[in-house]
């Protein structure tokens, strides 16, 4: 599934997106699934949880496609 999402920002760091994505319940299950390698931004795992997500990016996890805006 693919969601929309519109940033208000330049730019939104990864585990603060996958929290207001609501693919992490809190910051701790966003920090787990990024350290165990199951995000992948624009198609490359990332295990950065303070990489800068730009309008965009496309953000991948438990097989959602975030589409940022």
């Amino acid at each position: 599934m693919i969601k929309e999402i519109i940033l208000k920002t330049p730019f939104i760091k990864l585990d603060q997106l996958l929290k207001y994505a609501g693919c992490a319940q809190t910051g701790g299950h966003a920090k787990v699934l990024i350290s165990e390698g199951g995000v992948k931004v624009n198609g490359q795992t990332c295990t950065q949880r303070g990489k800068k997500i730009f309008s965009g990016d496309r953000v991948s996890v438990d097989g959602d496609e975030l589409l940022i805006q």
